[in-house]
C-alpha cells in the first residue's frame, strides 16, 4: 500500500484521517459509517490536512479502536490493522470492511444507539429511510416494482425537477410519510433512484442523473 499516494487522494467516502484517537464513542461513528457503506480505511497519525504526524504508541491506538469496534458498535466490528513507516514516522491503518450485517449502530456518550453512514468525506446520521434500505439490502430481498400512480408521479417529478425530498413527495401524492417512505425505499433498492445526504437535508435523484451531479 502506498500511503503517500493514498493521503494525496484526501479524505473521501472510504478514507478518513485521524491524528490520534481520543474517544472510543467518537471513532465508533466513523467505524459504523464505513461498515454501513462500502467499507473504508482510517489512517491514524495523519492530520486533516494530510500532513504525517505519526503515532506515539500504536498499541494504545489499536486498543482504542478495538474497544470502539467491540463495545461501542452493534453488531461488533473487527478492524484489520497494518503499520507503515513513512518519512520515519509510524502511520497506523485500520481497515473496516463492508458489512453484511447492516445496519450497524454506534453508542453515543448518552447511552443511545444511532446508525451512521459515510457520505463523501463526512460521517452523517442515517435517516429512517436509509436505515430501512440498509436492513433490506442486508437481508438480500428482491424488490419487485409495480408502477402505481405514486411511482409514476415521483419519476415524472424527478424528470422535471431533478430532485425531491420525502416531504415534497408526501405532499405531491397526498399520502402519509410512512406510505411515501415505503415507495422511496423500494425505488432505492431497485436502483432507480439514489439518496443524497447533506448535513441539512436528504433528497433523492434519478440514478441516471448521478454522473451529472458528480460533475457539478
Amino acid at each position: 500500500m502506498n500511503i503517500k499516494r493514498l493521503i494525496l487522494e484526501g479524505e473521501n467516502v472510504s478514507l478518513d484521517f485521524k491524528k490520534t484517537i481520543s474517544k472510543a464513542d467518537k471513532i465508533a461513528k466513523t467505524l459504523v459509517a464505513f461498515a454501513n457503506n462500502k467499507g473504508g480505511k482510517l489512517l491514524i497519525g495523519v492530520a486533516d490536512d494530510g500532513s504525517i504526524k505519526g503515532v506515539k504508541s500504536e498499541e494504545e491506538e489499536k486498543y482504542m479502536i478495538s474497544k470502539a469496534a467491540h463495545q461501542y458498535c452493534k453488531p461488533a466490528l473487527e478492524p484489520r490493522f497494518e503499520e507503515y513507516l513513512v518519512d520515519e514516522k509510524l502511520v497506523l491503518v485500520a481497515e473496516i470492511p463492508k458489512s453484511d450485517l447492516k445496519p450497524h449502530y454506534a453508542l453515543d456518550e448518552n447511552g443511545k444507539w444511532w446508525v451512521y453512514f459515510r457520505v463523501q468525506d463526512k460521517t452523517v446520521l442515517a435517516s429512517k429511510i436509509l436505515i430501512e434500505v440498509l436492513k433490506r439490502d442486508s437481508a438480500e430481498e428482491g424488490t419487485l416494482i409495480q408502477y402505481s400512480e405514486q411511482e409514476k408521479l415521483l419519476l415524472n417529478y424527478l424528470n422535471s425537477h431533478g430532485r425531491i425530498t420525502l416531504k415534497e413527495f408526501s405532499k405531491l401524492t397526498r399520502s402519509a410519510y410512512k406510505k411515501a417512505q415505503k415507495v422511496i425505499v423500494n425505488l432505492i433498492l431497485s436502483g432507480i433512484i439514489l439518496p443524497h445526504i447533506t448535513e441539512k437535508e436528504e433528497y433523492y435523484i434519478l440514478a441516471n442523473l448521478e454522473a451529472d451531479y458528480k460533475r457539478l
